[in-house]
């Protein structure tokens, strides 16, 4: 096994794959900007290395600086975490030609889901459901008009190289779509250096559901069930479920069996989620992130699995040992994101925890790196703890979620918590009757 993991992050992720370290006899290395000196993940790890100053760019970002830290400490592999670098094919090719594994997917299977355009072509191939809409990168506003006229209108531009909802608008009518094509465009180039955007047909009251796997590079691939991660505010997630209220065990397994098929067909290695957007019993593939993703928790609560266990036993070259019948699935698990943002602007609120006390009891997990004495720095994602909990059933799990929610105390900052509180305490949350729009309207009403 592995002699020594660099962590290539921050933050509760950092100290998330710190604890598996911890776990499996394996030395960890934190790495850390001047303005994380003080952080958590840097007072647990066995070492720690300043990497740059507080800017992303200049720490989080820098693989020069990553790779020698790793070089400096003796890392045999990193793990990259999520977001900074977990899905940036050039640092996994480099990592792994510097003899170090890179603890995650192959740097060309990076590269094409990282490619919306190229994910979706894949799965076409592999017999996995789309949205309708264009087949790769349109050329020209004519050709947009043309696959919108073949579709049908609402319609939705996206960039090819996207995420976080950048590069992506809706176009109700003809008379809109220039403006969405041009204002999609120039959002992508900025954002992310590549103005390729195409096109899908705009569902009005889907789901977000996404389904976790893990892949040995031997054949082997399993899937741990769904998360229903509807729960969103200009497309970021604030609450996932395992498993989603609007499905049934029957459609969890139809779902998992095409998805498996499709990672053995394509040779997949490590971690890996697929997205899909799910209206009147129809799935269609939306994207794939090949990474952890933040919402792991929930499965981890219902199918008793470490994550990042296995995705550290897999990048070392070891198989799963397992199939699908060995997954399990017991119960319900809910996670909340804690943000250090006013719960009614959503403006950031970076600044000193004066007091901290997370809460507890029977079927609760708090994964942060907070304490009472820590600057929330303003530099990085305001995300600042995941509260998650696991019960017997749905209604049990929102009763809990409610205790522990009653229970957190953060104090100094402004957070998110009472909107959470407003969200269990909704008639149509607990009936689990919601799509991925019905947030923005729940808080346009309150506001």
């Amino acid at each position: 096994m592995f002699r020594k993991i660099l962590i290539a992050n921050r933050g509760e992720i950092a100290l998330r794959v710190q604890r598996a370290c911890r776990e499996m006899g394996i030395a960890s290395v934190a790495v850390h900007s001047t303005a994380d000196a003080d952080a958590m993940h840097v007072r647990l790890a066995d070492e720690s290395v300043c990497i740059g100053p507080p800017a992303a760019r200049d720490s989080y970002l820098n693989m020069p600086a990553i790779l020698s830290a790793a070089h400096i400490t003796g890392a045999d592999a990193i793990h990259p975490g999520y977001g900074f670098l977990s899905e940036n094919a050039s640092f996994a090719e480099i990592t792994e030609a510097h003899g170090i594994a890179f603890i995650g997917p192959s740097p060309a299977h990076i590269t094409m889901m990282g490619d919306k355009i190229a994910a979706k072509d894949a799965m076409r191939r592999l017999g996995v459901p789309l949205v309708p809409g264009s087949e790769g990168a349109l050329p020209s506003l004519a050709a947009a008009a043309e696959v919108a006229e073949t579709i049908g209108y609402p319609v939705l531009i996206k960039a090819a190289a996207g995420g976080g909802g950048r590069g992506m608008k809706v176009a109700h009518t003809a008379d809109e779509l220039a403006e969405a094509w041009q204002v999609a465009r120039t959002e992508a180039k900025a954002a992310f250096g590549n103005d390729a955007v195409y096109m899908e047909k705009y569902l009005d009251r889907p789901r977000h559901i996404e389904m976790q796997v893990l892949a040995d590079g031997y054949g082997d691939v399993v899937h741990f069930g769904e998360r229903d991660c509807s729960l969103q505010r200009r497309h970021q997630k604030l609450l996932e479920e395992a498993g989603s209220p609007a499905l049934s065990a029957a459609q969890r397994d139809a779902l998992g069996e095409t998805v498996t098929q499709a990672l053995r067909g394509l040779g997949y290695r490590n971690a890996g989620t697929l997205e899909f957007l799910y209206q009147d019993g129809q799935f269609a593939f939306i994207e794939m992130n090949t990474r952890l993703q933040v919402e792991h928790p929930v499965t981890e609560m219902v199918c008793n699995v470490d994550l990042v266990r296995e995705q550290i036993r897999i990048a070392y070259g070891e198989p799963l040992g397992y199939d699908q019948s060995s997954v399990k699935f017991e119960g319900h698990a809910i996670e909340i994101r804690v943000t250090a943002e006013d719960p009614d602007t959503f403006i950031p609120n970076p600044g000193l925890i004066s007091h901290y006390h997370p809460p507890g009891g029977l079927g609760v997990r708090v994964d942060s790196a907070l304490y009472a004495g820590y600057r929330v720095p303003s530099y990085y994602d305001s995300m600042i703890a995941k509260l998650i909990v696991h019960a017997p059933d749905r209604p049990q799990a929102i009763a809990r979620m409610r205790r522990a929610i009653e229970e957190f105390a953060i104090i100094g900052v402004k957070t998110t918590l009472p909107l959470h509180r407003r969200i269990l305490d909704d008639p149509t949350f607990q009936a689990g009757d919601y799509t991925i729009h019905w947030l923005e309207r729940f808080v346009a009403q309150e506001a």
